[in-house]
């Protein structure tokens, strides 16, 4: 503490003990937020992927079955 005050010295040095460890653990926390944040959005890529995938090929099967119709004369 740098002066003497009418505060308990040991209040104040556990609230600076705790400010120092909120300050010490705010990067590893950003970086678990960023890395949730990540997961969360290649996650919702894979699904996107899967599903216009799925579209595509009901797409390309329902094309095949138009040209096939026509070839026959249907």
């Amino acid at each position: 503490m740098a002066f003497p005050t009418a505060v308990n010295s040991q209040i104040t040095d556990a609230v600076t003990q705790t400010n120092v460890q909120v300050l010490s653990e705010s990067p590893a926390m950003a970086m678990g937020s960023l890395y949730q944040s990540m997961a969360s959005a290649m996650g919702l890529a894979m699904q996107n992927s899967v599903s216009q995938q799925q579209h595509s090929n009901t797409l390309a099967q329902a094309i095949t079955t138009q040209c096939i119709e026509t070839l026959i004369g249907k």
